[in-house]
């Protein structure tokens, strides 16, 4: 993900920032750390993460799943907006990332908060369904590979109660999705993602140009 609001002007974002902006300590630090990360792209940018933790205050959520961890930016943020008795179960496939995560969550005073899942979220999220978990999570965070966009939604929205909300990153892939020359798997699987969104009746949705675009879907 980039670092600023695809398609915004540097000088707005930076002033957007400066007015809005109360990242604590303990995720500047992380930001800074991964940011020297070679997959450094993939982390939220500061502004998302503390949109996520305000919609977690916003909406009550007390029962949330992550798709696709990384350092660890975005469920520490979410973390910190949680309830008493709240809790995140973090789906991720690479346990290297993740222990930077596990730092950051420890220093936050969030990790009892976060579950975490090594394997594959498709696996993991069927896994809560057979165990009975439909219907009993308040909101979804999924921002991971993109082929598998739609089959993590689709779990999402069966673990989700109703009015609970899916917050799906990545949907303007700067830009890409656009460009009719760029044939790659990522950017067909957005495109396809968002024209089967638009008439999804199962869901209330908006998309929002914040970062790299960000789609709310609340279920009916």
């Amino acid at each position: 993900m980039p670092k600023t609001t695809t398609g915004l002007d540097p000088k707005i974002y930076d002033y957007l920032l400066k007015s809005s902006l109360r990242e604590p300590d303990v995720l500047a630090r992380l930001r800074d750390e991964t940011a020297k990360h070679p997959r450094a792209n993939m982390q939220v940018s500061p502004d998302q993460g503390q949109f996520l933790s305000l919609l977690v205050r916003m909406t009550g959520a007390k029962r949330i799943i992550e798709v696709g961890t990384f350092t660890g930016y975005s469920s520490t943020s979410m973390a910190m907006g949680l309830p008493e008795g709240g809790g995140i179960i973090a789906c991720d496939v690479s346990d290297e990332f993740t222990q930077v995560a596990r730092r950051y969550w420890k220093d936050a005073g969030v990790d009892h908060l976060i579950d975490l899942r090594l394997g594959p979220a498709a696996e993991t999220l069927a896994g809560l369904r057979a165990d009975g978990e439909e219907g009993k999570f308040d909101l979804a965070f999924i921002d991971a590979d993109k082929e598998n966009y739609q089959t993590y939604f689709d779990h999402c929205l069966a673990l989700l109660r109703h009015g609970g909300v899916i917050a799906v990153d990545n949907v303007l892939w700067s830009g890409r999705v656009l460009d009719p020359t760029d044939e790659t798997e990522d950017t067909e699987a957005i495109r396809a993602f968002n024209q089967r969104l638009t008439t999804d009746k199962r869901v209330s949705i908006s998309m929002l140009s914040i970062a790299d675009g960000l789609t709310l879907a609340v279920k009916e």
